[in-house]
């Protein structure tokens, strides 16, 4: 892997609130056409480390490497929007500076979602709103995905096909991927390098490696390795 493969580094990092410790020496990079996961329990620094990131929030210590002229889409938790605002789907996407109906379908159609071109955003479902928000993450022609909890609100079923759609996407645009998860089982059949944090780096490497590592079984406990074990890791690049 040369320098130019990496697309967002952070070495070294430390972030403070009021004497409290959010993360400390914290080292992360996210290559290009790799799918990095950031895994944790609530509290570890996992959503401070993504504004450190993106760049809304600068570091006490370390430093912070953005390719030049890197873009980078973002795709929130969650997001909350007024029952009475009348906004289609369609009219939504626009909303990120793109007005042609040829992008915008296309862009729908490569998440699964053409179908809520014309439906009231106010009206879809949990699945469908995380197809639309991935939808408008790619507006950019990211280099680089920042997914946060990307499968909210989702079923088991809506789960696996988001994975796989994140996969497909991976290797049709080859953008490197930064996600955020709480999930501990399907995610690590849908990524090639974990960090687990909790202020710092408990571990970090493949998953298969990671779920074995003493620091992942303190903080999941064994059952969570046993569990993993039915979710084996069979991704590849091609």
């Amino acid at each position: 892997m040369t320098t130019t493969d990496i697309l967002v580094q952070v070495q070294n990092i430390s972030v403070y609130f009021q004497q409290h410790i959010i993360l400390q020496d914290i080292s992360v990079k996210v290559p290009r056409g790799e799918i990095i996961t950031l895994i944790g329990p609530n509290g570890a620094g996992k959503s401070t480390l993504i504004r450190v990131i993106l760049g809304l929030l600068t570091p006490k210590t370390g430093s912070v490497f953005r390719q030049k002229g890197i873009r980078i889409g973002y795709m929130p938790q969650r997001l909350t929007i007024d029952p009475v605002l009348p906004l289609t789907v369609a009219r939504f996407l626009t909303l990120g500076g793109i007005k042609k109906k040829a992008v915008i379908q296309n862009l729908l159609e490569e998440v699964g979602a053409i179908h809520l071109l014309k439906r009231p955003l106010q009206n879809i479902s949990g699945g469908e709103m995380q197809r639309v928000l991935l939808a408008r993450a790619l507006l950019r022609e990211p280099d680089l995905l920042v997914l946060d909890e990307p499968i909210q609100g989702v079923d088991i079923s809506g789960q696996y096909e988001l994975y796989e759609l994140i996969a497909n996407i991976r290797k049709q645009r080859g953008c490197g991927i930064l996600m955020v998860s709480h999930d501990l089982h399907l995610v690590m059949a849908a990524t090639d390098y974990v960090v687990c944090l909790n202020q710092q780096v408990c571990c970090s490497g493949h998953p298969k490696t990671v779920t074995q590592h003493p620091a992942y079984l303190k903080l999941f406990g064994p059952r969570a390795a046993r569990d993993l074990a039915i979710y084996p890791h069979h991704h590849r690049k091609e």
